[in-house]
Formats: structure tokens, sequence, C-alpha cells
């Protein structure tokens, strides 16, 4: 993943990269590192808003649509669904064209999903065709797993928290700012005016796409490497790893797909007023991921990780408690609290793989470099499979949603259902990560190259 290769001919190669080199670091890799990291944020924030474009559609979709709120809920799930399955590929297209390439082409796409729901979106379209383009919204997720791989291979071990937790956070406020838009066209032009907002989103693409043309690069170092990818599927953590972001990542997206339609479903809320309230839990989420992996930085985080899921469980409890007795301002509290709860746990759980596979290298007797190596050649393969199952999570929940919703008219058998999952997650954290604790990073640069008993 680092050092010198043959030149590439074309677009902007960089054929050095070690970063876990202090002296490159300071001269050139930092700066550099930085401002890939500020364009590729911005080209996943707006996949992120195009991936949940559903989210809010839904609102627009009144009576003279003829889809009920089980035909919604499946709507959202379908998007859900579509999103990580690309996330696989998407991956993988990082190492055979290059980070800067397949930025590109990445934000390119997105037109393809908004310029199609711009054509069809008003009443009278089949819900056929609804499906078929929700479906195509799904190449936005694609862009989370294409960035978070192409950040990591940027950023030496020391930094990856707080980078790839900036770089997710940034991406995930895609989530609330789409919705914000939804309520700024709805509170001004009323909700049977969808296409302003699909309207706003067209040149924000192509100029996403402009800047990373002109400011992204391509790691040469980085290739295609299907040993790796091989040996991430055949280790157990990666599918540990893989569950526990169902619990983190696949609660945020869940949630942000659904939470406006079931305040509008279960508490008879109107599309203005859902839209009001239905940003806030994704922006807080948002915002607070980068915290989760600079905490995990420090504390290590597989103790961030448990605690995340404990609070989760609990909050789950006051939403269960304000389902069933009805109170708008109980389930706010609990409902809001989980998005902010799932954000500090994605940025916790992501920067546990990087740690996990060079911990595992130290174990075999490789010296820091080589597990450097390792640890990033692996962890590279592995963010694309994990964030891919992480995702279906959302699914999930969209697909329990629309199961409780169709049998009781409520979300509480769904949300009993999200309180289990969470007590399961706690119990694989404790048991894996911190019972029996992995071996972890050393604590600095130049210390032996003596594997430490710590957690990940």
């Amino acid at each position: 993943m680092t050092g010198t290769t043959a030149p590439r001919k074309g677009g902007r190669w960089i054929e050095r990269w070690e970063p876990e080199d202090e002296t490159f670091w300071k001269e050139s890799g930092e700066r550099i590192a930085r401002r890939n990291l500020l364009y590729s944020v911005l080209s996943e924030h707006i996949g992120f808003s195009i991936w949940t474009l559903w989210s809010v559609m839904v609102l627009f979709m009144g009576p003279a649509y003829g889809i009920d709120p089980a035909g919604k809920f499946f709507l959202i799930g379908t998007a859900t669904f579509v999103g990580a399955l690309v996330r696989v590929p998407y991956t993988f297209a990082v190492a055979r064209f290059g980070g800067r390439n397949w930025t590109v082409v990445s934000a390119l796409l997105l037109l393809a999903p908004t310029g199609a729901a711009l054509v069809v979106m008003e009443p009278g379209t089949s819900y056929g065709t609804f499906l078929a383009v929700a479906a195509l919204t799904g190449v936005g997720g694609g862009n989370f797993a294409s960035s978070m791989t192409n950040i990591n291979a940027f950023f030496p071990l020391r930094k990856k928290g707080w980078a790839l937790g900036l770089n997710a956070g940034g991406g995930n406020i895609g989530v609330p700012v789409v919705q914000l838009v939804a309520l700024l066209v709805i509170g001004t032009a009323g909700a049977g005016h969808p296409r302003l907002l699909l309207a706003v989103y067209l040149p924000l693409i192509v100029a996403a796409a402009a800047l990373a043309l002109l400011r992204m690069d391509n790691l040469a170092p980085v290739r295609s490497d299907t040993g790796a990818v091989r040996e991430a599927v055949r280790d157990a953590h990666t599918w540990i790893m893989a569950f526990l972001y169902i619990g983190t990542f696949g609660s945020f997206i869940g949630y942000s797909f659904a939470f406006g339609l079931v305040l509008q479903t279960q508490f008879g809320r109107t599309p203005l007023q859902a839209a009001s309230l239905t940003f806030v839990g994704p922006l807080l989420g948002s915002l607070i991921r980068p915290v989760g992996g600079a905490l995990a930085d420090r504390f290590g985080g597989a103790r961030i990780t448990l605690a995340t899921f404990v609070a989760m469980a609990a909050a789950t409890g006051i939403v269960v408690y304000a389902s069933g007795e009805e109170s708008l301002p109980v389930f706010l509290v609990g409902f809001v609290a989980l998005f902010v709860l799932s954000g500090l746990g994605n940025g916790s759980t992501y920067k546990m793989i990087p740690g996990i596979f060079r911990a595992k290298a130290l174990a075999r007797g490789m010296g820091a470099e080589a597990a450097d190596a390792y640890g990033r050649r692996l962890s590279g393969a592995a963010m694309g499979l994990i964030g891919a199952v992480g995702a279906l999570g959302g699914l999930g929940i969209n697909l329990a949603f629309r199961e409780a919703f169709s049998t009781s008219g409520s979300g509480t058998a769904a949300f009993v259902t999200f309180l289990g999952f969470y007590a399961a997650c706690c119990a694989v954290t404790w048991a894996v990560y911190l019972r029996r604790p992995a071996p972890a990073v050393l604590p600095a640069a130049g210390a032996e190259a003596k594997p430490q008993l710590t957690s990940v």
C-alpha cells in the first residue's frame, strides 16, 4: 500500500506515499492528505443526500400519489438495499481506477437518480417507476465506501480515528442537509413542488465532480489486491465488525430514512411538521461522528463502542415507552438520542478496524513498519465489506417498521426488536474485544516491536 512504483501516465498520480514516516508526513504528506480529505467529504456529502433522497420524497407524496405507508417504507428500503450492495464494488474501484478518478466518476453518477426523480415525481406515475428510481439513488450509498477506503490510505494509523470520523461525519451530514432543503421547499412552495428540491442538487453534483477533478490525487502505491480481499473475507473480525456496524451505522441510516415517515404515520404530523423535526437527529449524529473517532483514538475503540451500545439500549427503552404511551416529546428525546449515539458509535467502530488488523500483525511477530502496511492493506479491503453489511442494517430497520405498522399501526414492536439487537451488540463487543483484549498498536513510533495486550 505504500512505497514507490512505476509512474502512471495521465491524471494526478502520487508515486510515493509513506504516511507512517513522520518526516514525510510533516514535510508534505499531511498537507496533501488534508486537501484530499476536504474534497472527499464534499463528494461523499452529496452522495449521502442523494442516497437518502427518498426519505424526504415520501413527505411530498400526498394522497394523490395513492401509496400507503407500507409502500413508502418499501420505497426507502429499496434505496437502502441498493446503496448497501454497491458499497462492495465501490470499495475496490479506488484501487482499480484511483481515488481521485473514481471520486469524479461516482459524483457524476449521481446525476442519473436525481435527473430521473426530476422527471417522474408527480401523481399518476406508477409505483414500479418510483421503485426503480428509488433503487437508482443507491449509487449515492456507494460513495461512502470508496471515500473511506481512499482516505484510509492517506492517513497514518495515529490519525485514522480523527480522519475517518471527519470524512464519514461530513458525508453523513448530507442526510440532514437534504432534509433541511426539503423543509425549506415545503415551507415556502408547499408539498406539491418536489422538483424544486431536485433542481438544487443537479449543479451541486457537477461542482463536486469538477472540484475532485481539479484538486484531488490518486495514490499509485494503492493497487488492486484480490489477495487482501480473500484474506479479509476469511477473517472472523471482518464479520464481527460488520455485525457491530449494523448496530451503529445501520441504525443511523435506517432511522434517517424512516424518521419523517414514522412521525407522519404514528403521530399524525403533516409533511411540514415532520420535515421540521426530521433533520435534527441526523444532524447531531453526523456532527458527533468525528468525536467518536477521537474518543476511540484516546480511550480505545472497543470501550467507546460498548458504552455506546449500552446507551443505545437505554434510549431504545425510552422510545418503546413513548411509543406505547403515544408521547411525542418523550419519543423525540429518545429517538434523537439514538441518532447521537449511533453517530458516536460509527466513529469508534471504524477506528477499531485498522487497529485490529495491525494488532494481529504484531502478534504474528511482524515489525512495526510491516504491521502498518498489513493493517492498511487488510483494513482497506475489509472496510467495504463492513460498510456494505452495516448499511443492510438500515434495510432491516425499514422492513421492521413496515411490518410493525402494517400489523399494528405502531412502531413499538420494531423498537422492541432493536432493543434486543443492541443487547446482542453489547455482548459481542465485550466478549471479543474487552473480556480477552486483542493485541493492540504500539504506543508510539520507534517503540520496541512487541505487541501489548490492551483493547483496540
